[in-house]
C-alpha cells in the first residue's frame, strides 16, 4: 500500500506514534517554525509582564489590566476571525496576521530601547497584539486540519500543545536570564520575538499548496455569525465544552498574573526567579501535552469534567505552598493537569463539528476560553494585591472545582449512572449510559426526521 505525504489513510491505519502527524511535510515545517516563533512569544510575555511591573511599581491591577487588554479583543473579534477562516484562504490570512504581530513586537522593542516607553504605550500595543491574535487564533486552529486531515487532527492538536509548552519551557527562562543579564532591560526580549515571526512566515510561504486539504469556502452572506452560534447551541456536548473553557479560562488560567505576583510579592524575588517558575509550570504542561499525543479518538465528556476538577484542586494546593521551592514543585502537576484539559477540550470541539463550520465554532471556543480573561485577570490581580498573591490561586482554583462538579451533575442528569460490581476478579466500575428519551422527546425527534429526511444529529 502507498500513500502521499499528506497521509490521508484512516486513523486506524496511521499508527499510534506520538509524532505521527510530523509525517506530513507541510505540518512538519510549520511545526518547526512555530516552535521558534512561540519561544519568542513567551519571551515577549515575560518581558511585557516584567516591564509593566517596572513601570507601575509592582501593581497587580496593572498586570491584570495588561493581560485583559491582550486577550479582551477575543470577545469582539474572534467570531469575525472564524467567519473569515470559513470564507477565505487560511494560509494567506496567517501570512498577514503573523507579519502584523511581528511589527507590533518590533515597535515595543524600539520604544523600550530608546527610553521613550510609557505604561500607556504597553497598554496600546498589548491591545493591538490582542486584536490581531483574536483573528489569528481561530484561523490557525482551523488551518491545522487542512495540513494533516481529520485522521491526524487529534495528534496534531496535541503536538501543537507540546510545541506551545516546549516554547513555554525555554522562552520564560531565556527571557528571565536575558533581562537579568541586561540589568532589567526588556528590549532584547521584544526584538528576538519580532525576529521569530520570520520563521513562521517563511514556512507558510514555502508550503506545497497542492498537498493541503482545504474545506470548501463558504459563500459570503448575512447571518453567518448567527449560524455558528445556532449550530453550537444545538449540540449540548459543544455547549458543555464551551462552558468549561470559559470558567477555567477566566478563573484558572491566569498564571501569567499569579506566578509574577508570587515571585515578586510573596517570595520577594527577581525576573530570573519569575522565569524559572514559569518554566516549572511549562515542564508540567509539556508533560501533559506529551501524554495527550497518544490519544487517537475524540475525548469523552467525563474526561473533560474530571480533568477540570483535578486542575482546580491542584491550583488551590499551589496557592497553599509556603516556600518558593514547594510552589515551583507544585506547578509541575498543575501545569500537566491544565494542559491535559486544554488539549482534550480543543480536540473534543474540533472533532465534533462539520468542516465548513469549524472556523466559526473554533472562534466561539477561543472567545469562551480567552474572552473571560478581561474579567478574570484584573479580578485575580485585585484579589492577589489586597488579600495576598496566594489567594488569587486559591479562589480561582475553587471556582474551577465548582464548575467541574456542576458539569458532572449536568452529565449525571442527562445520563444513567450505575455502579457495577464484577466478579472473577472482583472489580468496581462506574457505567455511564444515555438516558432513554421520554415519549415526548421521541415524538419530537420523529417529527424532525420526517421534516429533514436523511439528516441526523451529532
Amino acid at each position: 500500500m502507498t500513500w502521499t505525504s499528506t497521509d490521508q489513510r484512516p486513523a486506524s491505519e496511521q499508527g499510534t506514534g506520538m509524532f505521527r502527524a510530523l509525517r506530513v511535510r507541510n505540518y512538519r515545517r510549520y511545526a518547526s517554525a512555530n516552535l521558534l516563533s512561540l519561544t519568542g512569544t513567551w519571551m515577549q510575555r515575560i518581558g511585557q509582564d516584567w516591564l509593566v511591573l517596572q513601570l507601575s511599581d509592582g501593581s497587580g491591577v496593572a498586570l491584570g489590566l495588561i493581560t485583559a487588554l491582550q486577550f479582551g479583543p477575543s470577545l469582539l473579534l474572534s467570531m469575525y476571525g472564524g467567519v473569515l477562516a470559513d470564507r477565505y484562504s487560511k494560509r494567506r490570512m496567517l501570512l498577514v496576521s503573523q507579519a502584523l504581530m511581528g511589527l507590533l513586537s518590533l515597535v515595543l522593542g524600539v520604544l523600550v530601547a530608546t527610553g521613550a516607553v510609557a505604561l500607556w504605550h504597553v497598554f496600546v500595543l498589548a491591545g493591538g497584539l490582542g486584536a490581531v491574535s483574536a483573528v489569528d487564533a481561530p484561523v490557525r486552529q482551523a488551518f491545522v486540519s487542512e495540513m494533516v486531515g481529520p485522521g491526524l487532527l487529534t495528534n496534531a492538536v496535541s503536538l501543537n500543545s507540546t510545541i506551545f509548552n516546549g516554547a513555554r519551557l525555554v522562552g520564560p527562562a531565556l527571557a528571565g536570564l536575558l533581562i537579568g543579564a541586561a540589568g532589567g532591560d526588556t528590549a532584547p526580549a521584544f526584538f528576538l520575538n519580532a525576529a521569530s515571526f520570520a520563521f513562521t512566515i517563511g514556512a507558510l510561504a514555502g508550503m506545497r499548496t497542492d498537498e493541503l486539504q482545504p474545506s470548501t469556502p463558504v459563500a459570503r452572506r448575512r447571518g453567518q455569525l448567527r449560524e455558528g452560534l445556532a449550530y453550537t447551541w444545538a449540540h449540548p456536548d459543544l455547549v458543555l465544552a464551551m462552558a468549561l473553557a470559559f470558567v477555567l479560562g477566566t478563573f484558572g488560567f491566569n498564571y501569567q498574573v499569579t506566578i509574577a505576583l508570587m515571585a515578586r510579592e510573596t517570595f520577594d524575588l527577581g525576573a530570573e526567579a519569575f522565569g524559572l517558575l514559569s518554566t516549572a509550570f511549562a515542564v508540567g504542561s509539556l508533560s501533559g501535552a506529551l501524554l495527550s499525543t497518544r490519544r487517537s479518538v475524540r475525548p469523552r465528556q467525563r474526561f473533560l469534567v474530571g480533568s477540570a476538577v483535578v486542575f482546580g484542586l491542584l491550583t488551590v494546593v499551589s496557592g497553599l505552598m509556603p516556600t518558593y521551592l514547594s510552589f515551583a514543585v507544585m506547578l509541575v502537576p498543575t501545569g500537566a493537569a491544565g494542559l491535559m484539559f486544554s488539549v482534550a477540550n480543543n480536540s473534543f470541539v474540533q472533532l465534533g463539528v462539520d468542516p465548513q463550520m469549524r472556523g466559526r465554532v473554533m472562534a466561539l471556543y477561543f472567545m469562551c476560553f480567552m474572552g473571560g480573561t478581561p474579567v478574570g485577570a484584573p479580578l485575580v490581580g485585585w484579589v492577589s494585591e489586597h488579600l495576598g498573591a496566594p489567594w488569587g490561586l486559591i479562589l480561582g482554583g475553587s471556582v474551577c472545582v465548582v464548575a467541574g462538579l456542576g458539569a458532572a451533575a449536568f452529565l449525571a442528569r442527562r445520563h444513567e449512572v450505575r455502579l457495577t460490581v464484577g466478579r472473577s476478579p472482583l472489580r468496581l466500575g462506574l457505567r455511564v449510559a444515555p438516558r432513554p428519551p421520554s415519549p415526548q422527546l421521541r415524538a419530537a425527534e420523529e417529527t424532525l426526521a420526517e421534516r429533514a429526511p436523511g439528516q441526523q444529529s451529532l
